[in-house]
């Protein structure tokens, strides 16, 4: 019996050193996918955390209001498609586009290749704008950008692509717009209020009687009213059903407002700011103001939008400094760092140091932000730079067709998400 026992017991222990090498393979292969599924979550993070600092335009994502669910329409980046656009849109023969504009008609040599660079976000696609279903889904709805010229930019983008299905067009200037038209078919109405510092502003002398200004020794400038608007656009908020707001390009222009022969000068309340303050304090003090009248005078159940600020790709000095912007395709992500960071402040720093200010005054708004900077850093290659005989090289409004059409994109998804109409 003994002998029995012993040999069942040998078997057992046979049994059990057998099964050691499979329990150890399989704790070890657990310990490392839990490692490797653990560090790939921590490059993860950390790449995405390294993203929203060094790619983002904005100091804090949760004011990225163009974000829905898990997709962010501001992040991604653009692919080469060159059957995207050209089946879609409108060409060169639209007459609104601004002459400087059209850079097919101006033989721009990469013109064709502009419009075939899809933008594709993380996590989920872009659509394209429908121009029929967009002029059904806002039938009887009045449309408004006001803004400086980068939003007539966009506004003749999609005028240019709501016309190439819908030729029923009347021409008008409704609530002191600068241009605007209705598509008659379905009452849409889409118009272009100017304005380059959203308040009112013009030339200020020195009183021969003398002043709180006089005092401090200005003779001239510009005076900026930071609580009045412009009248171009004042009626617009009860007009529109739809507002998209710009401004920026004209804060941070010395060429425009020399801060020493004509510097900016604010008054509020019919008085000037004493002390004088700088521009930058002054876009905080017209964001602030403009924002309230929006929200005061606005039609009720409007939607108000607010897009940041569009980049400019000058290298090798501004505008009037011989700059130029002769690329031929899009910039890759060191590029822009490098072309963009506020640290380096550089030429085209203007961008993110407006939209810090952008974000901090429309914080706790009725605005949705529409957020097109970072996407449209890349695009260094679509500026119409010297296309049509410029004597200094645009490398600040797009070439259209362009990557406003895809700003319209966005502009349409947005509307859409935030169920802007019932």
């Amino acid at each position: 019996m003994a002998t029995g026992g012993n040999h069942i017991h040998l078997q057992n222990n046979r049994k059990k050193f057998s099964l050691l090498p499979l329990l150890s393979l399989l704790i070890f292969a657990s310990i490392f996918l839990v490692l490797s599924l653990s560090s790939k979550t921590s490059i993860s993070s950390s790449s995405s955390q390294t993203l929203l600092l060094e790619g983002r335009s904005e100091p804090d994502p949760t004011y990225s209001y163009s974000r829905f669910g898990v997709c962010n329409y501001s992040e991604g980046k653009w692919i080469y498609d060159p059957k995207y656009r050209f089946n879609h849109k409108y060409d060169s023969s639209c007459k609104e586009i601004f002459r400087g504009w059209n850079c097919l008609l101006n033989n721009k040599s990469n013109a064709k290749e502009i419009a075939t660079w899809r933008w594709k976000p993380h996590g989920c696609d872009l659509q394209p704008l429908d121009p029929l279903q967009f002029l059904q889904t806002y039938r009887d709805t009045n449309i408004g950008f006001v803004g400086d010229s980068l939003n007539r930019n966009m506004f003749v983008s999609l005028f240019c692509t709501l016309k190439r299905v819908s030729s029923d067009v009347k021409k008008w200037r409704p609530a002191r717009a600068d241009r605007g038209f209705t598509f008659l078919e379905h009452n849409l109405t889409i118009a272009y209020h100017r304005t380059n510092l959203l308040a009112r502003y013009g030339r200020w002398l020195a009183n021969a009687n003398g002043g709180e200004l006089e005092a401090l020794g200005y003779k001239e400038g510009y005076r900026v009213d930071v609580d009045v608007p412009d009248s171009t656009w004042a009626k617009a908020a009860s007009f529109h059903d739809i507002l998209i707001f710009n401004t920026g390009h004209w804060w941070w222009a010395p060429a425009k407002f020399d801060p020493v022969k004509s510097p900016m000068l604010f008054f509020e309340k019919d008085k000037p700011v004493i002390p004088p303050v700088q521009p930058n304090v002054g876009l905080d003090m017209v964001l602030k103001h403009m924002i309230q009248y929006v929200e005061k005078t606005a039609r009720p159940g409007s939607i108000k939008l607010f897009r940041t600020q569009s980049p400019r790709h000058f290298e090798g000095g501004d505008w009037d400094q011989g700059g130029s912007c002769q690329r031929l395709q899009p910039l890759l992500p060191e590029q822009v760092k490098e072309l963009f960071s506020v640290q380096n402040n550089g030429t085209n720093v203007e961008a993110r140091l407006v939209n810090q200010h952008l974000y901090k005054a429309l914080k706790g708004s009725d605005f949705q932000i529409l957020d097109v900077t970072h996407m449209s850093e890349f695009r260094a290659d679509a500026h119409p730079s010297t296309a049509g005989g410029k004597k200094h090289d645009d490398c600040m409004h797009w070439c259209l067709p362009g990557i406003t059409d895809t700003w319209n994109d966005l502009f349409a998804t947005v509307l859409n998400n935030v169920k802007v109409r019932t």
